[in-house]
């Protein structure tokens, strides 16, 4: 289930709007050009399947997508925690990578989530929209959209990811500290997760 939460840019004292309907998600995010839709859940793809299994699984919608879209390149990235030693390092350093506010000059920022979470701040006219995704959630950021996205210090995920351009997903930063001010992956999990328990 997607979580919306929208504050003011200035930071995250008064909360703008909070919601976990997908209706009112696709319909607050649609006048900024953003795409969220929820495909189908495979239950019988393992959270860290290969590319195959989830192209195969996945096959209807991405060709749907890549005909409404045109896009030409389609990949599958994931990132689990596992007994590799290298896991931290490498989980850090795919953190650290978008976790500063930036653009994408060539191409829009087109993920669906096959399994585990993350979260995508979007910052636009003078308001962060911070959507948690979740498996089945796809979203769509136009490109020159300044947002940034943060995995968590213990990613766990596996992404389809589009592109019309094979480099679009290299990011432009701004140099803006505006991602310090506002609740971080972990902190929007862990109040999610105990709403959702109380619920």
């Amino acid at each position: 289930m997607t979580l919306l939460t929208t504050w003011p840019e200035s930071g995250p004292g008064t909360t703008v709007r909070r919601t976990s309907e997908p209706a009112e998600i696709a319909a607050a995010l649609a006048p900024l050009g953003v795409r969220y839709e929820q495909w189908p859940v495979r239950e019988d793809v393992a959270a860290d399947a290969d590319s195959a299994t989830v192209f195969a699984a996945y096959g209807p919608e991405i060709d749907r997508l890549n005909a409404e879209e045109g896009f030409t390149t389609v990949d599958v990235l994931g990132l689990h925690p596992s007994d590799d030693p290298e896991y931290p390092v490498k989980a850090k350093a795919a953190r650290e990578k978008f976790l500063q506010e930036h653009t994408h000059d060539d191409d829009d920022e087109v993920r669906f989530f096959v399994a585990g979470s993350g979260i995508f701040y979007l910052h636009v006219n003078g308001e962060v929209h911070a959507v948690f995704c979740e498996k089945g959630d796809l979203l769509g950021v136009p490109r020159g959209t300044t947002h940034w996205f943060d995995m968590g210090t213990s990613p766990a995920f596996t992404a389809i990811r589009f592109f019309h351009e094979e480099d679009g997903w290299i990011g432009s930063f701004t140099g803006s500290p505006i991602a310090g001010r506002f609740p971080d992956y972990d902190t929007i999990a862990a109040g999610y997760e105990q709403d959702r328990a109380a619920a």
